[in-house]
């Protein structure tokens, strides 16, 4: 009895000492990381020109270049992961990422389960239909059916004016659908519309309903991994990088404070 009590106590013990291992390995200089020395961020893939997969299953894309250059200044390793959009941030609250990067807005719902950095780009929703449509502003929307991406903000803003929402798993889905003559309109971000139509969507922009901020989504726990992304994130703007990174993409700089 004795030695059996003896040798569970011996495992409890190890399994203890290898836990705390663990635990040590996952800390770099203060942060809590998925993988010892690695940045493990997350973004949908689909969401182009802001993260978009090749045929190897590697994203690259603006939100995918960002990622990696805060990954530099951390000293970290960059290691992307590509996820549903609508899923990323619960994967970032429950640990499976230590950021996403991805192009989410800044809002109080969100900000419930994560804590975000400062912002990275600045965008906003804008309504989006073809040629012919008569609708030109929110009110319009009322009563028509309105395709949005899942997990985006403007599901809600849509849902305020019609009960026909559809949801697509990315934007750009969306936008092709209502290009090819499916739903009345689309709201996103303009910034992926105006990408939408210089890649020969026939679709055009009506009403922009709003600035908004995008910024990277960090667990509420890793305080010191906040700290020093944005951290990364001011010398990237100060440095001119994150200005190169954009202008690479939209040929426009869409990272600076439009009110500053």
């Amino acid at each position: 009895m004795k030695k059996r009590m003896i040798s569970l106590l011996t495992v409890v013990l190890l399994v203890g000492l290898l836990a705390a291992c663990g635990s040590d390995k996952a800390t770099t200089n203060g942060m809590k990381l998925v993988e010892e020395g690695k940045f493990t961020f997350a973004a949908s893939g689909e969401f182009k020109p802001f993260s978009s997969t090749d045929g190897d299953g590697v994203m690259t894309g603006f939100d995918i270049e960002v990622a990696e250059a805060v990954a530099k200044e951390l000293g970290l390793e960059p290691n992307q992961k590509k996820f549903k959009f609508a899923s990323i941030v619960e994967g970032v609250k429950t640990g499976r990422f230590d950021a996403a990067v991805a192009s989410h807005t800044v809002n109080e719902d969100r900000l419930k389960h994560v804590n975000f950095s400062i912002p990275y780009y600045y965008s906003g929703p804008q309504i989006f239909v073809r040629a012919d449509s008569d609708i030109k502003t929110l009110e319009d929307l009322e009563g028509k059916e309105v395709a949005v991406s899942k997990g985006s903000t403007y599901a809600k803003q849509a849902s305020e004016k019609t009960d026909n929402v559809v949801q697509y798993d990315s934007d750009v889905t969306a936008l092709e659908a209502l290009s090819n003559g499916r739903h009345d309109a689309v709201i996103t971000d303009f910034i992926t519309g105006k990408e939408a139509i210089g890649a020969g969507f026939k679709i055009e922009g009506r009403e922009l309903l709003g600035r908004s901020e995008q910024a990277i989504a960090i667990a509420k726990e890793n305080e010191e991994l906040l700290k020093k992304i944005n951290e990364a994130l001011e010398t990237l703007r100060e440095n001119g990088t994150l200005k190169k990174i954009s202008e690479k993409y939209f040929g426009e700089d869409i990272t600076a404070d439009p009110n500053s």
